[in-house]
């Protein structure tokens, strides 16, 4: 096989390249269940890369240069309890983002992009005595213009939701920017536009400068539709320029 993919610049992550979530799922809507997509260098934006068959699984090209690499994946996580969408909403309150972001135009987290052009989702802290220490909430209300042909939202969003959540399951690092590394993805169930969703983040360990992740989306029945593990990377912020 070789397909054909752009990442347009409405879907940016850093400035220049794609958000990490979206990349990952423009890459992972290709496989026929769970995945595992590991980016290999910032996604380029507005020009075409190529889709192809690995030893392994599928890549993404641009031109010569891997962008990124896709493996089928198995994604079995212990799920915490979520807070109702009352408490996601005022933990979106309480966004770091709001006070300081590495990257205020992130196509998923970005507080600098409006209604119906971000997804706008601000994971804050969760006040509960009970579930994983630093447990992060959000709302999400998916527009119609995410939906596909059958009216359910596009997998590629599901995997952006999936994204930014983790990054603020554990402190802000004192010095540098946090990247994903890699994001692996279950979809369990669809999401319809208009659902009153609700995103958890959960970090799971921590080796140095590398941290592991969980995330989960929840439907408006409180059913869980999906659920991310993710590989975040510190780095110093001049690899970003």
């Amino acid at each position: 096989m070789t397909d054909s993919v752009n990442i347009g610049q409405r879907f940016h992550g850093p400035p220049g390249s794609g958000n990490g979530g979206y990349s990952c799922g423009v890459l992972g809507k290709f496989f026929d269940g769970p995945a595992a997509v590991r980016l290999r260098i910032p996604p380029p934006l507005d020009v075409p890369m190529r889709v192809r068959e690995s030893e392994n699984g599928l890549e993404l090209l641009h031109g010569d240069e891997l962008v990124a690499t896709g493996r089928l994946a198995t994604v079995e996580l212990d799920v915490p309890e979520p807070p109702d969408f009352a408490a996601a909403e005022a933990a979106s309150k309480r966004y770091r983002g709001f006070d300081s972001h590495f990257y205020p135009g992130c196509f998923v987290c970005g507080p600098e992009r409006a209604h119906g052009d971000g997804l706008r989702i601000f994971a804050g802290p969760v006040n509960t005595d009970s579930g994983p220490e630093n447990m992060v909430a959000a709302t999400w209300i998916p527009d119609e213009s995410l939906a596909d042909l059958s009216g359910n939202i596009q997998s590629e969003y599901l995997w952006a939701v999936l994204d930014c959540p983790g990054a603020y399951a554990f402190p802000e690092p004192a010095t540098g920017a946090i990247l994903l590394g890699e994001l692996a993805v279950a979809i369990h169930d669809h999401i319809v536009p208009g659902e009153k969703c609700v995103v958890i983040g959960w970090e799971i360990s921590q080796e140095g400068r590398k941290h592991y992740t969980g995330t989960a989306l929840f439907g408006e029945s409180g059913t869980c539709r999906a659920v991310g593990y993710a590989t975040w990377f510190e780095v110093p912020l001049s690899s970003q320029e």
